[in-house]
This record gives structure tokens, sequence and C-alpha cells, in this order.
């Protein structure tokens, strides 16, 4: 029984492995958020099921995984770019070029779009989102790496030097 249960276990882990890996950032850094996600009170609810990061139109947009296009093509008007990753999520990116075509498999940090005009923020931006399953949308941004805090050194004036040992 133990055996079965660490062989279950293990299979899990591996298999989630490649989902919890740290994403790459689709724009270089740093990122510059122009709209945070705001998650509907339920399914069919308004709210912002993405984040949008402001970038200048011609923007290069990277995977930030790997994984399989599962859609590049006009939405609504709109270039759209929609990539599955490992552990069944999808990540979206719009208004965008395609630069990779439907099925086509790609790396992590591969260029796969350029963004275009015809944002809805006030000025270019990507609106980048992120699907579980159907309907489970996820803030893009918990893929990425969290910052390493680090303390820095306060200034203590112009006569700062090294501070006394008491003993």
């Amino acid at each position: 029984m133990t055996t079965l249960l660490l062989s279950l276990l293990l299979t899990l882990a591996q298999s989630l492995a490649p989902a919890l890996a740290p994403a790459v950032r689709p724009l270089p850094p740093p990122l510059s958020v122009a709209r945070w996600w705001d998650p509907p009170p339920t399914p069919y609810a308004a709210g912002h099921r993405g984040v949008d990061l402001w970038a200048p139109v011609g923007a290069e947009l990277r995977a930030v995984g790997p994984g399989r296009v599962h859609y590049a093509g006009p939405v609504a008007g709109r270039g759209v770019l929609s990539l599955t990753l490992p552990g069944g999520l999808r990540t979206t990116y719009e208004p965008v070029r395609p630069l990779v075509t439907e099925g086509e498999a790609v790396t992590a940090g591969q260029v796969v779009a350029v963004l275009t005009e015809g944002s809805h923020c006030a000025a270019p931006c990507l609106h980048w989102g992120l699907l579980a399953g159907e309907r489970d949308y996820r803030d893009p941004l918990s893929l990425l790496p969290r910052p390493t805090p680090r303390l820095l050194p306060t200034d203590a004036g112009p006569s700062s030097g090294p501070v006394p040992n008491p003993g």
C-alpha cells in the first residue's frame, strides 16, 4: 500500500511540475500594468479576466511557457493568440499579429506574436489572460516568479561611518 501511495504521489508531482514552473514574461521587464486582473463574482458577470500591460505597437510577445498553439487568428476584428501550456492552462494574448500557427509547438521565451493596434486601453497595451478548464479564469501574473525582497542599507547622513561595537 505504501509503495502504491508513494508511486501515485511521485506521478502527481511529475505531472504538476511543468505547470508549476515559473513562466517567462510575455514582454521584456519591467512589466507596466495598465489594468489589473479583476475576477467577476460569477462566471458570466462583468469583470476583467486578464491583465493589461502597457507596450508599444510592434512589441514582440513571448510564449510564457512551453506548449502548443490552441488558436491564432481574428476574434471580433482583433488578432488573438491562445497557447495551451502544461497542466491544461491556456494563456491568451490580444490584440496581436500571430507569428505561429494553430497546432504548432512553442518553447518558453519564443517570440510568438507582435502587438498591434486595436487595444481597449487609452494607449497600446497587451491584454494577457489565463484560463484553467473552460471557465476558470486566473490572474496571469500568478505564473511569473515573485521578486526576491532585498534589504538595503539606510543612509544615515553625511557623517555616517562605521557603527561602533558596544562590545
